[in-house]
């Protein structure tokens, strides 16, 4: 993961990330107790990329799922001639 890119001490960011970090401990951590890091490793991966990016619409993405709002497509610009 990279760090915000934001400033510090925003509040935008801090609830973004506060949010995230709420549903991967309800949603993974406590699930069960994890054996190893590895297994813990791979099931925030595929939580992140099978339910959170695929399923969990964002108010900041016009309540778009994070691949939807990747995937759209966007207007063309016109090109010079």
């Amino acid at each position: 993961m990279l760090g915000s890119m934001g400033q510090v001490a925003s509040a935008d960011d801090n609830a973004a990330m506060e949010s995230f970090w709420s549903l991967l401990q309800k949603n993974v951590l406590n699930q069960r107790s994890w054996p190893t890091r590895q297994e813990l490793r791979l099931a925030i991966l595929t939580w992140i990329e099978q339910k959170y990016h695929r399923q969990h619409p964002q108010n900041t993405l016009g309540g778009l799922t994070p691949i939807k709002y990747e995937t759209k497509p966007t207007p063309t610009a016109n090109l010079a001639t």
